[in-house]
């Protein structure tokens, strides 16, 4: 039979009664939390992933929609960002160990700015693509990133391994930053506030590299990746074009530190090599290559589609319901499990980075047959939220120190194009992990609210069996939890948030109300 539902709760105090109710308005409320949380992360995701992915940008030359937004976002962001991590010195705190927290904040404002080049340039073309232009509606948020970059005590950990001699001694990623930085706040501002220090980088670097015995140089002593020099070399051209100065004929000999003896034996550019041999000494990565396929077209566009194609014939592969950049050749076996800091997690020979940066290296070579795939995959993990966010990139990024490496890495390769005149290959099919990741989520979803509901009406059934102790005390508790949540929430703290509602869903704690029989208790 049915319980008499006014038959709610023990007799009480008068003076408890609002207290007792309060508690169960809690324990109401608790379930309208879960329902809330599972739309909001499981079930607004997967349709918020379909609209990106019907875009046809995705399957061809143009900027996709869901980049315009994530750029809008990330630039009200970078800003104050920026320059409270400058007004911490946290950065000389930092160990030359730790590369998250040394080495991912500069990169990833040197994704940021070099993704709102590429928005300023299509708005140039298309006003109507927004109603401001990139370069106005983000010119705090360009000079706070460039201002990090250059500034003297994020560069701590290159000074350790250099010296204060450090802008004119090898250090070729960090000084490849400052270029990159420096000639984007030049394009983008029109500044000419950092051009003494522009041309000398750019000048510096190329005549070092120019000079060394194999065109290589390192990163830090004794360690050489040949992608950062690639790219470096690939900067100094772009600055040539804000400087007004021409080192065509040194980009021209330069790769001579790729070819020949220098390439691995695939003919690819190799991971890892010995600049004082000039030799590789680890072979071809996914990571390094979907690195150097992003630039070698700008500086080397014949061999570039020459080495896009030996990634493709050795790295490719579409194995199970993924496809993707392997992070090791077809012919090298045993390394289909694997990580470090550059490749990222390496699950069934599909490399984390190798296909992240994978989209922007196919855009940029104009094989999006590989690029629609792999951008499937991409916005599906990366796990959008209604607030704009990514979630996953957000997780996986240095909360402490690099909080917005992940986002920037995303709207980085969304926004790559091909170069003028490049042959676009199209095609693809959409990767059955994609259906199967947003399948998952909504199931999760559905489950999680389907629990919550039949839980809260078993509850409800026997309520008038359940009692609360310290209802008062509870209710309190109940209220700070979710108080503090709303207030972290609007602090920009949304995981915060997220894990004091959790932690409200404790209290109010009900249990069993104990019924005598005679003397015994039941």
């Amino acid at each position: 039979m049915r319980p008499n539902q006014n038959c709610m709760k023990p007799k009480l105090p008068a003076k408890l009664e609002c207290v007792y109710a309060l508690a169960v308005w809690c324990r109401r409320l608790n379930t309208g939390m879960i329902i809330a949380l599972a739309f909001f992360f499981f079930l607004v995701p997967p349709g918020l992933v379909l609209r990106e992915l019907s875009d046809p940008n995705l399957r061809k030359a143009g900027i996709p929609k869901v980049a315009w937004r994530m750029h809008r976002r990330l630039s009200s962001q970078y800003e104050p960002w920026s320059r409270e991590r400058m007004a911490s010195k946290r950065a000389a705190e930092l160990s030359t160990e730790n590369i998250s927290g040394t080495e991912w904040p500069l990169f990833g404002s040197v994704f940021y700015l070099w993704a709102t080049e590429s928005l300023q340039a299509a708005w140039e073309k298309d006003p109507t693509l927004s109603p401001l232009a990139p370069k106005v509606y983000a010119r705090r948020a360009v000079e706070a990133a460039t201002d990090l970059v250059i500034d003297p005590t994020q560069a701590s950990w290159v000074k350790v391994h250099w010296g204060d001699n450090y802008l004119h001694t090898q250090n070729v990623f960090y000084r490849m930053l400052v270029i990159s930085a420096l000639t984007s706040h030049v394009r983008l501002t029109g500044s000419q506030a950092h051009l003494a220090l522009l041309r000398d980088q750019a000048d510096s670097l190329a005549a070092e590299l120019n000079a060394s015995p194999h065109g290589l140089l390192d990163d830090y002593p004794g360690q050489c990746y040949p992608g950062d020099v690639l790219t470096s070399i690939a900067m100094i051209r772009r600055a040539d074009q804000v400087l007004g100065t021409d080192h065509s004929a040194f980009a021209q000999r330069a790769i001579r530190g790729f070819q020949n003896a220098a390439a691995d034996p695939h003919g690819m550019v190799p991971y890892y090599a010995s600049a004082r041999l000039g030799e590789p000494q680890e072979g071809a990565r996914g990571c390094g290559n979907s690195y150097i396929s992003l630039f070698a077209p700008e500086i080397w566009p014949d061999q570039a589609r020459k080495w896009y194609d030996l990634y493709a014939k050795y790295f490719w592969q579409e194995r199970g319901t993924c496809a993707g950049f392997r992070e090791f050749p077809k012919d090298v076996v045993g390394d289909d499990w694997y990580f470090d800091v550059d490749s990222g997690p390496v699950w069934g020979g599909f490399g984390c980075s190798a296909c992240a940066f994978g989209v922007g290296a196919a855009r940029v070579n104009g094989h999006f047959e590989h690029a629609w795939p792999l951008t499937a995959e991409m916005l599906a993990t990366s796990w959008p939220l209604p607030t704009g966010g990514q979630m996953l990139p957000r997780l996986l990024s240095n909360a402490a120190d690099a909080p917005f490496l992940g986002e920037s890495g995303i709207l980085f390769n969304l926004t790559r194009l091909p170069g003028e005149g490049l042959p676009v290959t199209s095609g693809g099919r959409l990767p059955k992990f994609v259906l199967l990741f947003l399948a998952a989520q909504v199931t999760a979803g559905l489950v999680l609210i389907a629990g919550a509901v039949w839980s809260f009406r078993k509850w409800q059934r026997r309520l008038d069996s359940f009692e609360i102790s310290c209802p008062g005390e509870q209710v309190v508790i109940w209220a700070g939890l979710v108080g503090a949540g709303v207030i972290a929430l609007f602090c920009g703290r949304p995981g915060i948030a997220v894990i004091l509602w959790l932690l409200g869903q404790f209290v109010p704690r009900w249990h069993r109300r104990r019924v005598r029989v005679g003397s015994t208790n039941v």
